[in-house]
């Protein structure tokens, strides 16, 4: 059986995969095999082909329904301060404890930064708490159709920005061009590409935020990222997870408790 919500097959899946990997360069072997092949079987669907063979027959030579494709396939659900509590943890008691250790600034890199409301909304936290000092954010993503609307400043969306505050909205949003952020606030931001799995980090991160990310992931994946985000913090950097996040051992990867949702690095 090669299509229909009934569950994909073994076989059909790993066809998937392996053309999924050669044509996007995405290793699915990272994500939960059962939350991906509902997604999966969802989109064949969509998509009116007969079966998974004539699909990758037909999206081989569309490179608009590849792109449609990946889109799907990194789930972007995103808005400014998700998770309010967090951030605001994040601002009255992580924050200071770095800007003590890193007076002239703070390195922050925004993983998985999806259309990068997570890196506008530390670019706004930043300039609130330490606003003249010399702070560099980076934002990365795999999903270039997200990074594209990252790097323009939107648009975004009412719900998207329903957690700004009054001041912050006429501080950093233009509401006359469609809600994008303001060009200030882009100029703060390094975005790139890159896939977790593969590329290679940069280091001396005093603040790496990872938010509803890894939830997608195989307990293997989480760990292997989990240790490459250690080492690519300074000792007694933070790593900062979405609400549902939780590392068990952390000591195990080189991380302490810092909080609900937030893991030190051990040696700081």
């Amino acid at each position: 059986m090669d299509r229909g919500l009934v569950g994909m097959e073994s076989d059909t899946y790993a066809l998937v995969k392996s053309s999924i990997k050669k044509l996007l360069a995405i290793d699915l072997d990272y994500y939960k095999d059962e939350q991906m092949k509902r997604r999966l079987d969802s989109w064949l669907v969509r998509s009116q082909r007969s079966s998974w063979r004539d699909y990758f027959h037909y999206v081989a030579s569309n490179p608009e329904e590849q792109q449609r494709l990946r889109d799907y396939l990194t789930i972007n659900v995103t808005e400014f301060f998700r998770d309010p509590e967090r951030w605001a943890t994040l601002k009255r008691e992580v924050l200071p404890a770095l800007l003590e250790q890193s007076p002239v600034g703070l390195r922050v890199w925004s993983a998985g930064c999806s259309t990068g409301v997570e890196a506008y909304t530390l670019a706004i936290l930043l300039d609130e708490v330490a606003p003249h000092r010399k702070h560099w954010i980076l934002a990365t993503d795999i999903d270039r159709g997200a990074l594209q609307k990252a790097r323009a400043g939107g648009p975004y969306t009412t719900d998207e920005i329903r957690n700004l505050t009054p001041q912050q909205r006429t501080r950093y949003i233009d509401s006359k061009a469609q809600n994008y952020v303001r060009a200030e606030l882009v100029q703060r931001v390094t975005f790139r590409e890159q896939d977790l799995f593969t590329d290679r980090f940069e280091t001396g991160f005093d603040l790496i935020v990872c938010r509803n990310v890894v939830i997608y992931f195989t307990n293997e994946a989480k760990n292997m990222l989990y240790r490459k985000f250690q080492a690519a913090l300074r000792p007694g950097g933070v790593l900062f997870l979405g609400g549902t996040e939780i590392i068990p051992h952390p000591a195990e990867v080189g991380l302490q408790n810092f909080g609900i949702s937030f893991y030190r690095k051990i040696g700081g």
